[in-house]
């Protein structure tokens, strides 16, 4: 063959290698091949945000390349939610998401833009994490014994705070009178240490709240722990009980979860690769360590957080319903 036509080819051949290369498995190789935005939707310095620095330091390091955090604050998550909802399924936003703004938000607010049960690609569980019920001390109340038996004499009279409308400590408390047909006034608060304040002072008599908040209270006796909404106890609070081991809340289990998630219709290849990533990061006990110290535990691994995802919408549209709660 003249070698005149035989270059001409080989060229195309080449091309066509290339193309084929790029359309098939080497394409998926090379991602991510620019850096990532995570969006979490609440604002810098709280738990939500250090938790999703953990996960973007985490997937960072094992996809070799820059995983940003972008504060996307409001409407209890859902604007950074609804923003990786309308984002491009190509792997470059995804978002570190709470059980609120996935599960909680659309129980409230019907209206809602987005649908967490099919406009997110799951991609993994993190970690969860449990709320505590307190007393203030000026209750005078020290155990659930003691707590039923005071709101059971007198129904209506006693309040308790959580950090907002519709939030997981408003669906945990809920539930605790859903379940143990007690009545107390649920109180608003926008800001978890203003509602710790006003606990530690009496001006509300219970409220929901990380574990990790109000920690240093605890000393002395400023606040008093009842139980947490998970269905064992937190390792961090070993002496608490969980809710559920009461008569009154027999099977009570209410933790928030944290999860990474991607648009609709992420691409399989890309959504293997990042919980491959998550889950090589999870081996590490040194991040496992840091995730409990934010009041979170790590997640196993095998969660099915679609299913997840769906059992706690439905959860707390009933929940939502008892309680008449709405935006």
């Amino acid at each position: 063959m003249d070698s005149n036509l035989s270059a001409p080819l080989s060229r195309r051949h080449a091309l066509a290698t290339i193309a084929a290369c790029l359309a098939g498995p080497a394409f998926a190789d090379a991602y991510p091949a620019r850096p990532v935005k995570l969006v979490v939707g609440y604002a810098p310095g709280g738990s939500v945000d250090v938790i999703g620095r953990i996960v973007a330091n985490v997937l960072a390091a094992s996809l070799r390349q820059a995983v940003v955090v972008d504060n996307q604050a409001g409407a209890a998550g859902a604007i950074g939610a609804q923003r990786v909802a309308l984002a491009p399924a190509d792997g470059y936003t995804l978002l570190a998401g709470t059980i609120n703004e996935l599960a909680a938000t659309l129980a409230v607010n019907p209206a809602q833009k987005y649908d967490p049960r099919k406009d997110f690609t799951p991609i993994a569980l993190v970690a969860t994490a449990p709320v505590l019920l307190v007393a203030s001390p000026r209750t005078g109340v020290k155990n659930l014994d003691e707590f039923f038996a005071l709101v059971k004499r007198n129904p209506g009279k006693y309040s308790y705070g959580t950090s907002g409308v519709g939030s997981l400590q408003h669906f945990a408390g809920e539930l605790v009178k859903q379940r143990a047909g007690v009545s107390l006034v649920h109180v608003p608060y926008r800001s978890g240490s203003t509602l710790t304040t006003d606990l530690v002072g009496g001006a509300v008599d219970f409220a929901g709240l990380s574990p990790t908040v109000i920690a240093p209270f605890l000393q002395g006796g400023r606040i008093v722990p009842l139980g947490v909404t998970s269905a064992t106890r937190w390792p961090g609070l070993p002496q608490v009980p969980a809710l559920g081991e009461h008569p009154l809340l027999k099977g009570y289990d209410l933790s928030g979860w944290f999860a990474l998630e991607g648009p609709r219709n992420l691409p399989p290849d890309i959504v293997q690769r990042l919980r491959a990533a998550w889950q090589e990061g999870l081996q590490d006990p040194a991040v496992r360590k840091r995730l409990e110290e934010n009041g979170a535990l790590a997640a196993q691994g095998n969660e099915d957080l679609a299913q997840m995802t769906r059992d706690d919408v439905d959860r707390f549209a009933a929940l939502a319903k008892f309680a008449n709660i709405r935006e």
